[in-house]
């Protein structure tokens, strides 16, 4: 089973229906209830995607076996980069999906960034799980979102760049 990333404009169409999975979930959490369009549209609209390309970001879909089954954004800060809007489809969960950040953190060294900093809440322990395996380490806040609980860096050593392109067995 093969996993693919690819960089997309966050207002593609597959960018923007993983973009509203990914915050339908984050309202369904957080409220501990089945979400309201109108609620995921707000949310949306108060935490855009946007600046999820050039030259402020990007944006990473990845594919399980040809089918859509994810995404992952970058914004890039002086001298590192911000991990946001990580979401991988329920179907895909636990097939592989997280060797996905080490697309991410590729991307991340060729722009030049030295680490990669994250925040998320606490109901998403999942989440905190998966960045703790992949090497990422609870760090004091770095930022004041209004949603963040936990924050997380990686640091990146230093590596030759490729084409950007990735494919990971799973």
């Amino acid at each position: 089973m093969t996993w693919t990333i690819c960089l997309s404009p966050p207002r593609a169409p597959e960018a923007a229906t993983l973009l509203r999975e990914y915050m339908a979930e984050m309202v369904r959490r957080w409220h501990g209830r089945p979400e309201r369009p109108a609620e995921v549209t707000e949310a949306l609209a108060e935490m855009p995607s946007d600046d999820l390309a050039p030259p402020t970001g990007l944006l990473l879909l990845a594919r399980h076996d040809g089918h859509l089954a994810g995404c992952a954004g970058l914004r890039w800060r002086p001298g590192w980069a911000e991990l946001t809007r990580v979401y991988v489809r329920p179907a895909y969960r636990g097939t592989g999906g997280g060797a996905a950040l080490d697309a991410v953190e590729a991307y991340a060294r060729a722009a030049g960034a030295d680490r990669i900093r994250l925040d998320t809440r606490a109901d998403l322990v999942e989440a905190r799980a998966l960045y703790a395996r992949h090497g990422y380490v609870e760090i004091p806040a770095f930022n004041e979102g209004p949603y963040a609980q936990h924050w997380f860096e990686k640091l990146l050593p230093a590596t030759a760049s490729g084409d950007g392109r990735s494919e990971i067995s799973a």
